[in-house]
């Protein structure tokens, strides 16, 4: 079962998992339009919106009627906000946050029970280089992600005992039109403007040369596939998921002048 399968990394882990021979559940709060298939197999399309306990619960359960069973399940489902924080509606916030983090607890919830039931499965929680590098003028966003990572770690130790794995995948910049479209400036007052003009147009220059979403896709079959996937695992270029790495290892005053410069505040 994949979530946010209308476009972007969860449209392109739904076709590519359908052309590797998964049966595929693709899930989206839009109408998909039916089957999508590439090399010829298709993936069955469902409109379920994350957003909603009770639209969650009904997906899922039509899932198992056709299925009987949900082996794996990939929460891709998320959408960008961006703006200062001090000026950035409490109540976008929330609404970012009830997709981004919620949606992805309402759906692991709700998938549990026929993991545990059947003592195996596999849960890929798309999350972010932003839930562990916070973009500035994107701290809500960023605080989704830090709160999704808090999220599936505490969860792995909690469902491992029945067989059921949980991986945190964290794209760097990904080219796909859906961050594009749904980021967007909260009202900065001109306090913040020159600042945020400038990271913002940096931050979304990188999402306009990241990576395709079909590599963050490949990443993803490589972990359902994997016999003992792992906790963590970012997806990118490598200079960009090497802050993995080097911001547990610097000081983080060094690591924070260098984000400072590539994220267009420096």
């Amino acid at each position: 079962m994949v979530t946010g399968a209308a476009a972007g990394i969860g449209r392109a882990c739904a076709d590519r998992l359908a052309a590797a021979g998964w049966t595929v559940a693709g899930a989206d709060r839009r109408s998909i339009g039916g089957p999508s298939s590439q090399a010829g197999t298709p993936w069955a399309s469902l409109v379920m919106d994350v957003d909603d306990e009770h639209s969650v619960r009904v997906g899922v359960s039509e899932v198992l009627r056709r299925h009987g069973r949900i082996d794996a399940l990939v929460a891709a489902a998320g959408w960008g906000i961006a703006g200062a924080a001090e000026f950035t509606p409490v109540d976008d916030a929330q609404a970012l946050f009830e997709t981004n983090f919620w949606g992805c607890v309402r759906v692991v919830q709700a998938v549990l029970p026929q993991m545990r039931a059947q003592r195996g499965g596999r849960i890929i929680l798309v999350s972010s280089m932003a839930g562990l590098v916070a973009l500035p003028f994107g701290a809500y966003y960023s605080a989704s992600k830090f709160a999704l990572e808090g999220f599936g770690e505490s969860l792995g130790y909690e469902v491992a005992p029945f067989g059921i794995t949980v991986t945190l995948l964290k794209p760097a910049n990904t080219a796909t039109n859906f961050n594009l479209r749904l980021a967007t400036e909260a009202d900065t007052q001109g306090v913040y403007a020159t600042a945020a003009e400038k990271a913002i147009k940096v931050q979304r220059r990188g999402v306009a040369n990241g990576v395709p979403p079909a590599r963050v896709a490949a990443a993803v079959q490589r972990l359902l596939e994997s016999r003992r996937p792992p906790r963590r695992r970012s997806a990118g270029r490598a200079w960009e998921r090497s802050a993995v790495i080097t911001k547990g290892l610097m000081p983080f005053r060094l690591f924070e002048a260098g984000a400072r410069k590539s994220l267009g505040v420096g």
